[in-house]
């Protein structure tokens, strides 16, 4: 039997939780709603009024809107104590960026985000889910200003940074295998980052800009050069971007 235990009778919960435990090489198990948990099993995972009915410490109630969370949480009581001594989050900077979260050198979970401050906000999120002693995050140097925006944004949350030279972390990689570059960047160690970093787009990233918005757009527009600057440094989101363009050409 798995470290983790889903023991529900809500078939659509247990699905999606097994999935989410299994995305992230958790050992899992599911068992009927009334069995008895194993001798391995650290955590187990429900609905939140069949933790209740058990009245026992180890579950965790779950609900459909909260099962990333809820598995953040059991893998709190997993890791050491249920405590992390070293948490470290690993982010592959791009348009959308990959993210990894490591505990002690184990794996917890990883994810990829449409933009910069979405990517911070689930750093924090999962620092107050995940119990630790210490916190780093690494950012890979590919993809200079969006990489110094999310080491800025990170160090304007108080967080303690590092930038890892990207080419040691794709080795072996295929083209868009963010989450494992990500998880690679996690596990590497970096060098700190203590100052806000310049953020001044290349010609080659505000050219990049302007390509993603003809797809976003379905190809309906391109953005102005101006507009892709402002993207590329976030006074913009893409989205806003390709609202003022079309209303200029409504013009």
């Amino acid at each position: 039997m798995g470290e983790v235990v889903v023991r529900t009778a809500d078939f659509r919960l247990a699905y999606r939780l097994l999935a989410g435990l299994k995305a992230r090489r958790i050992r899992c198990a599911h068992l009927e709603r009334d069995a008895s948990l194993p001798p391995s099993a650290l955590v187990w995972l429900a609905t939140h009024e069949e933790v209740e009915a058990a009245a026992d410490p180890l579950g965790i109630g779950a609900t459909l809107e909260s099962v990333e969370s809820a598995i953040d949480q059991a893998l709190r009581f997993v890791a050491k104590g249920g405590i992390v001594k070293d948490l470290t989050f690993g982010i592959d900077p791009g348009p959308r960026p990959g993210l990894a979260w490591v505990g002690d050198g184990r794996v917890l979970g990883t994810a990829q985000f449409e933009s910069v401050d979405a990517t911070v906000n689930r750093i924090c999120k999962l620092s107050e889910d995940i119990g630790h002693t210490s916190l780093t995050v690494r950012i890979g140097d590919g993809s200079r200003t969006i990489s110094n925006r999310l080491a800025n944004v990170c160090l304007a949350r108080g967080l303690k940074v590092e930038r890892v030279d990207e080419r040691r972390t794709s080795r072996g990689l295929q083209r868009n295998q963010h989450h494992a570059s990500a998880t690679r960047i996690a596990q590497m160690k970096g060098s700190p980052v203590n100052h806000k970093q310049p953020v001044v787009p290349t010609h080659g990233e505000i050219k990049e800009v302007q390509r993603l918005s003809r797809r976003v757009s379905g190809g309906q527009v391109t953005i102005s050069q101006r507009l892709a600057q402002a993207v590329a440094v976030g006074r913009l989101s893409m989205e806003e971007a390709i609202g003022r363009q079309l209303q200029r050409l409504s013009y």
